[in-house]
């Protein structure tokens, strides 16, 4: 591998642990949305607030990651994807300050009414984010997003058929994957009822994230046959691999085997976001610029690998201990 091709691998990564959690929390409050009222839709929530609690500050930390690699390593792409995607980027960015602060006050406030307000804004932030995140992801893989500065209407490089694709994918995706999250965290604390209905959620988020996944064929092939052919070809093993963890993981919601479910979820969203940049590449903005050319100086990107290396020494472990202790269940258990 390339030097270039090593530090997208690195971003990549980030990419796909962003994807994989991040993605479980916003879909955790879009499931916050549903769950309704009385005394089964507080149940839920009590369930989402633990679950995502303890983790979802950290796991924003990816996509500081990304936006820092791609800043240093990709300067041309970075200033090409900002400068022309500002508005649904904006709007995510503000969806994730609305969604931290909705629930982060939800649980401060005595007030019904404040508590409604912000769980709403919560909740409606956690549906928008992803959208616009994955309108951001659909308009950079169908090459609407040029190299050079140019003077370009800031909705139509992602008011198109394959941007509102991966919104919407995005949005249902992040969904499927809560679910399935959630009903493990359910069944690990007994709570039998709580795990049933998000076994179902997560069964019913897989066929429609899976249903738009086969729709989505027909609209890039119309809309942006470039990744079409990428995803056909190149990528088309990993894009299979994908259907077939989403498949495997509702073969094991059906059989109750929660834990399990979780490791195929994540394997599905890993192979899609993998099979999304082998069906890209060699591009880093379609039919734009290559990745070793929108590569910064091999200078920088030895010191820039050099400082990972060196940051992940002190980061890594005490996120890895973080995410090992919420997941075997050892902090406070919802109420």
């Amino acid at each position: 591998m390339t030097l270039p091709e090593v530090v997208l691998a690195v971003m990549w990564v980030g990419v796909t642990l962003y994807a994989i959690f991040a993605g479980a929390d916003f879909g955790a409050g879009a499931w916050d949305l549903l769950a309704g009222g009385g005394r089964a839709g507080q149940s839920q929530r009590r369930l989402i607030e633990h679950s995502i609690g303890p983790v979802w500050e950290a796991n924003h930390v990816w996509l500081i990651f990304v936006l820092v690699v791609l800043w240093t390593g990709f300067p041309t792409a970075f200033a090409a994807v900002m400068s022309t995607l500002y508005v649904p980027l904006t709007v995510a960015a503000v969806g994730i300050i609305l969604r931290g602060a909705g629930f982060a006050f939800r649980k401060s406030v005595e007030d019904v009414a404040l508590q409604r307000l912000f769980g709403m804004l919560f909740a409606a932030s956690s549906v928008l984010t992803p959208f616009f995140l994955g309108a951001v992801a659909g308009a950079v893989a169908s090459g609407r997003v040029p190299a050079e500065p140019v003077t370009i209407d800031p909705f139509e490089p992602w008011v198109n058929p394959t941007s509102l694709l991966g919104g919407v994918l995005a949005v249902a995706t992040c969904a499927y994957l809560a679910a399935v999250f959630l009903a493990a965290d359910a069944d690990r604390h007994r709570h039998a009822e709580l795990a049933r209905r998000y076994r179902t959620n997560g069964i019913g988020a897989a066929l429609v994230a899976g249903g738009v996944a086969l729709a989505g064929i027909f609209v890039l092939r119309a809309d942006a046959p470039r990744l079409f052919d990428g995803l056909t070809g190149r990528g088309a093993p990993l894009v299979g691999l994908s259907a077939l963890g989403g498949l495997w993981s509702v073969a094991l919601l059906v059989r109750c085997r929660y834990g399990l479910a979780r490791v195929a979820a994540a394997l599905a969203v890993t192979a899609v976001v993998w099979g999304w940049a082998a069906g890209q590449y060699p591009d880093l903005l379609v039919g734009e610029l290559t990745v070793a050319e929108a590569a910064g100086s091999a200078t920088t990107l030895r010191a820039m690998l050099a400082s990972l290396a060196v940051g992940s020494l002190l980061f890594a472990p005490a996120l890895v201990a973080l995410l090992v202790v919420h997941a075997r269940g050892r902090l406070d258990a919802p109420r």
